[in-house]
């Protein structure tokens, strides 16, 4: 352990000028007042040419959201994130980069701590997996359609045979029956890949009651070895929501858990008010979090990329429809569903934003 005492000055500066991270320090009008090495690498531009220079003077452009950035962390001392932005240096060079800032006070006065790293890498990495999550499932959705479709043809194609030479009247309908029978089965494929085509009824109603009623739902189901845990928030107010869309949703992803907990195990079902609810492209707003974890075996990573596409399962006779469906229904309340697994733990994450 290194003592306090020997931190002088320079050794603090060699640390920062050691930072794989580019740092610059920024006064409240945004000009550069401290740099370190990986800033005037990445730039392109000497330490002592940067000094004194306004921010944007750096750049022939950027996209970087610098009034946010001033609204968050300057006037509200609140960090500020921005993942993805443009950037031209003055060389002419592109890249992409990822920022975050804070709010620094020093002798009263206010100076913004400015991270941020190139992210080209990273975002050509996240594309090529994504095509091959995405041609993965792509492959599964036409693999399980046809087996899904097959079945049904096949019993049309045999009793239309069967109409051609069968004389009997009562043998005749019963093919027709078949046909009847198959064909709906076919349109109800299609209605399910299609996803629901019914506008929310939406009132104001308990989040309590419908969840006590998958509750009582999913009990019946429960094998005696699996505990099913609540954890309400009571001051949660009445939330403007299709009860029964709702109750849907949670009830497919307790379900879901259930049958991974073959060897029993526990279901826990929490709700609280999230004051912090960011979505990407949203301005932050306050939400209702339901959330549904196990400590069950963990979701196959195989298909944790592709779990909300259609017709994606690793359950035997599973249809993958169930959660493709969930993320419908919560996205007709202008809500989203996070997911987070890993061997002895799965949650789902449901957001549901409260009425303005």
């Amino acid at each position: 352990m290194i003592d306090n005492k020997n931190f002088s000055p320079e050794l603090l500066d060699a640390i920062w000028q050691n930072q794989t991270t580019a740092v610059m320090l920024l006064d409240k009008n945004f000009t550069v007042v401290y740099a370190n090495t990986s800033t005037s690498e990445l730039l392109g531009l000497g330490t002592k040419r940067l000094l004194e220079q306004p921010f944007d003077s750096l750049f022939n452009y950027h996209s970087i959201d610098l009034k946010r950035i001033e609204q968050y962390s300057l006037i509200d001392g609140v960090d500020c994130q921005q993942h993805r932005a443009d950037v031209v240096f003055s060389d002419s060079r592109h890249a992409k980069i990822a920022v975050s800032t804070r709010q620094i006070k020093f002798n009263g006065t206010l100076y913004i701590l400015f991270e941020w790293r190139q992210t080209d890498d990273e975002i050509k990495h996240d594309q090529a997996s994504n095509q091959m999550h995405q041609y993965q499932a792509a492959r599964n959705l036409i693999r399980g359609l046809a087996h899904e479709i097959k079945n049904p043809l096949g019993g049309i194609r045999g009793a239309a045979q069967l109409l051609q030479y069968e004389v009997n009247q009562q043998e005749r309908d019963q093919c027709a029956e078949l046909i009847i029978e198959q064909t709906d089965r076919l349109c109800e494929l299609v209605d399910r890949l299609l996803g629901p085509n019914q506008l929310p009824q939406k009132s104001y109603g308990n989040i309590h009651q419908t969840l006590e009623s998958v509750v009582r739902l999913s009990t019946l189901d429960s094998c005696a070895n699996i505990t099913l845990v609540k954890d309400y928030d009571p001051s949660i107010p009445d939330v403007y929501i299709d009860q029964s869309k709702i109750q849907q949703v949670i009830l497919n992803i307790v379900r879901n858990a259930q049958q991974a907990l073959i060897g029993g195990g526990e279901i826990k079902i929490k709700t609280r008010i999230n004051h912090q609810h960011r979505r990407p492209g949203k301005a932050p707003k306050k939400a209702l979090l339901i959330q549904v974890s196990d400590n069950g075996p963990g979701i196959d990573p195989s298909v944790r990329e592709t779990l909300f596409y259609p017709m994606i399962t690793n359950k035997d006779g599973g249809s993958g429809l169930g959660l493709s469906i969930a993320q419908t229904l919560v996205d007709q309340h202008s809500g989203y569903i996070e997911c987070d697994s890993w061997p002895g733990h799965t949650e789902f994450n449901i957001y549901l934003p409260f009425a303005d």
